[in-house]
């Protein structure tokens, strides 16, 4: 180090994670960067791009980029001037020896998200298609930047599997980005260190492996990262051989992010043989005689690295709600269950939406040429039909060349609470369907959901509050909502499946959520009576199930009867009974239902 001999375990986690992968950027895979834009963040991609040697290449990838862009294609200029098929480089191409960093990388397509692990895992692209046939050299990392606002927003399991480090935004100091002690030159120096270290002990092999095993990570990729650190540190401080610091400090940084569950307890372990039991090596015989040595009394201090030494060192480096969640079993990098509004639909789109890439197709009305994609599907062919044509002047374009543009495009969710304000549920039941529609608003935002509210009571159901994302209007008409009187529940459905209906043709994907005691004692009609009421809502209930709308019965009624779950059964719905709970317990029952 030339600009301080600190020592690397006083470093923060960033800055001696961006060392680390300057120094190595494809053995190491990748660093998965979450948070959102600031200067935090840019701080550290700026220290980054520092170490990294003046020729690698530090290319920027959006999370749309299409095939042609990634992997390379056709060189359309060169291929119509030459008449031969030329080709040109893609971004993986261009980033050899260098790194790929992907913006909004939440955002990247499983099938993008392929090829660049295929190009990670080999060292280099293969190109086979347009009449060309190339093999180039990629050997690269990745920064995948993300920016997702909720566990089940994150980059593809597959390019984090291979993304040896994993640093927050907000662990980032801008001060401490700054004073790195680390430049260019020390990198270099470090880097021939690097390339020439000697083959790592088995002992500390062993060690790494088994506190991997002890925090469940299945994989074998973040192991062998750790190794890998481990040597990386040494070559860092000036040193050939990792020792056990590095290998404290390697556990920490590449195992920690991929812990499953916390590591056996000390009491879950067999005990030693208590005094009178029988010794496993004969009944009077000792371990080791007095008349005999261990066989090895020049075991240093490497070859009896504890595994333990490590599990401490990654418990220390996790958050205190991980090793919480870790405890209770949680699974930390797997996916959230959608919530009740959340989690729209997805249907292809022809002009509007994220952009999906080109397919070959005869051109319709309403449909976006590609105009590029369309002659590079051309140029290739041109020698071949100028000799058969050789009457025709300039490109000779075939209908099979056309290349339409292709679009995916989300569909709205809309959560529509049908709530019983009757007078067997009113007072109560209301407030907790009142904050648990204000529970549910405040999610919009983050999931591009509306929420609706439809009330049954006395003889009809009204649209109490239309679908909406505005929360200040929502609070109003939530205030002005009175109880009291029957218990319509066949008007509540049928009310609830008639918006969801319209709003099913607006492009939205509906569900309802219906909370209500389960008594109805008002009929279609309006008149009274327990078994005309319950013949109406079970019709409506199955009129929601014929039209294919996802429905979630909430029982909130005291005292729940056997058969209570018979209109959730009418109506192809999940059924949940919530005799006692807040609008928090509505929501959390909701979601629950509606993610299985």
């Amino acid at each position: 180090m030339t600009k301080a001999q600190a020592s690397l375990a006083e470093l923060s986690d960033p800055v001696l994670v961006a060392a680390l992968f300057a120094l190595d950027p494809h053995g190491f895979g990748g660093v998965r960067l979450r948070g959102g834009p600031g200067p935090e963040r840019d701080a550290w991609l700026e220290l980054l791009e520092e170490l990294l040697p003046k020729s690698a290449p530090f290319r920027r990838c959006p999370a749309s980029v299409s095939d042609d862009a990634l992997l390379g294609g056709l060189d359309l200029v060169a291929t119509l001037q030459s008449g031969q098929p030329r080709s040109r480089p893609g971004l993986l191409t261009q980033a050899h020896d260098g790194v790929i960093l992907f913006a909004m990388a939440e955002r990247l397509p499983a099938a993008s998200a392929a090829r660049v692990t295929a190009s990670l895992d080999q060292g280099l692209v293969f190109l086979a298609r347009d009449g060309i046939q190339t093999r180039a050299p990629a050997r690269f990392g990745v920064v995948l930047l993300d920016e997702g606002q909720s566990s089940d927003e994150r980059p593809p399991t597959a390019l984090l599997d291979r993304c040896a480090f994993a640093v927050s935004s907000s662990a980032i100091a801008l001060g401490e980005t700054a004073a790195a002690p680390f430049d260019r030159d020390s990198l270099q120096e470090a880097r021939r260190r690097f390339a020439a270290r000697p083959a790592v002990s088995d002992a500390l092999l062993n060690a790494l492996c088994q506190a991997a095993e002890a925090f469940g990570v299945a994989s074998p990729r973040p192991a062998l990262f750790a190794v890998r650190t481990a040597s990386a540190l040494a070559a860092l401080d000036g040193r050939v051989a990792p020792e056990l610091e590095d290998a404290a400090l390697a556990a920490r940084l590449t195992l920690a992010p991929f812990a499953k569950h916390m590591p056996a307890s000390d009491e879950s372990r067999e005990d030693p043989p208590q005094n009178g039991s029988e010794s496993p090596h004969g009944e009077d015989q000792a371990p080791y005689p007095e008349e005999q040595e261990p066989k090895d009394q020049t075991q240093g201090p490497e070859d009896a690295l504890p595994a333990e030494i490590l599990v401490a060192a990654i418990k220390a480096a996790l958050p205190a709600e991980v090793l919480a969640a870790l405890a209770q079993g949680a699974e930390t990098r797997g996916l959230a269950p959608p919530g009740p509004g959340g989690g729209g639909a997805r249907q292809a789109s022809r002009r509007r939406g994220r952009p999906l890439g080109v397919r070959a197709s005869r051109l319709r009305p309403g449909d976006r040429l590609s105009v590029i994609d369309t002659l590079r599907a051309a140029a290739p062919w041109q020698p071949m039909r100028r000799r058969l044509e050789p009457d025709r002047q300039g490109l000779l374009v075939r209908p099979s060349d056309l290349r339409i543009r292709q679009f995916k495009l989300e569909q709205g969710a809309v959560a529509i609470l049908v709530v019983d304000a009757s007078g067997s549920s009113a007072f109560q039941r209301l407030a907790e369907a009142k904050g648990a529609a204000e529970l549910l608003l405040a999610q919009a935002y983050r999931t591009r959901a509306h929420v609706a509210l439809i009330v049954f009571r006395k003889t009809d159901a009204r649209l109490a509050l239309p679908p909406t994302r505005s929360l200040s209007r929502a609070r109003k008409l939530l205030a002005d909502m009175a109880g009291g009187g029957g218990t319509p529940l066949a008007a509540g459905l049928e009310a609830g499946l008639a918006l969801a209906l319209q709003e099913r043709a607006r492009g939205r994907t509906p569900r309802l959520l219906i909370f209500t005691d389960g008594r109805p004692n008002i009929a279609r009609d309006g008149e009274p009576g327990r078994p005309a009421a319950e013949m109406d809502a079970l019709a409506a209930a199955a009129a929601i199930r014929k039209a294919g709308v996802s429905a979630v019965y909430i029982d909130t009624s005291a005292r729940p009867s056997p058969d209570a779950d018979r209109f959730a059964r009418a109506m192809a719905g999940a059924f949940a009974a919530l005799p006692h709970g807040d609008a928090s317990a509505m929501l959390r029952a909701a979601e629950r239902q509606s993610a299985g």
